[in-house]
């Protein structure tokens, strides 16, 4: 009876196995994060197929209330969608969880800035080809991001908390500032 469950076991652990890596596959193919929930869709894609290329805007201010983008990176060419707090007309990406076993696992697109911060965001449609430059001191520019990060996601005041650029400096948080390419 035992061997019987365990055999049985095996096969359901299998299955799941073999399910999520053909979902994960078919992600990839997708033109662009795969939206599973309307409320979930900060998942990963393939890269982007439609949608037209413009010059970026002078100011992101537009995107200030907006939850979430969607970027792809360009090598290797997957796109996700992501949070985007915008501080002066300046749009930023930031990436929580990069000291921990479970980001350094499921966040792999800040690592590859470093070899290429080449992005396309695509807004509506239309595709900005943009660069991600690291912030990684500076607490005229990071605390006024966390703050607006704060506000936007986690219910907060906005009120910007001096000290607070310590999680950025630290490495826990890598913040990005898009910039023109």
């Amino acid at each position: 009876m035992f061997k019987k469950f365990l055999k049985w076991l095996g096969v359901a652990v299998g299955v799941v196995i073999l399910s999520t890596a053909v979902a994960y596959g078919a992600m990839r193919l997708h033109d662009g994060p795969v939206e599973f929930y309307p409320w979930f869709t900060i998942s990963i894609g393939g890269p982007f197929r439609s949608g037209n290329v413009v010059a970026a805007p002078t100011s992101w201010e537009f995107l200030k209330e907006r939850e979430e983008i969607e970027f792809q990176t360009l090598d290797p060419t997957t796109s996700r969608t992501v949070w985007a707090p915008v501080v002066d007309g300046k749009l930023y990406i930031v990436s929580g969880y990069m000291n921990s076993s479970i980001g350094r696992i499921w966040k792999r697109w800040p690592a590859y800035m470093h070899e290429d911060n080449r992005v396309l965001l695509r807004i509506d449609g239309e595709i900005y080809e943009q660069r991600l430059n690291r912030i990684t001191e500076g607490a005229t520019i990071i605390v006024p991001v966390l703050a607006e990060l704060g506000r936007k996601y986690f219910a907060g005041s906005g009120e910007q908390i001096p000290g607070s650029e310590v999680a950025v400096t630290s490495g826990s948080i890598w913040m990005f500032e898009v910039a023109p390419m």
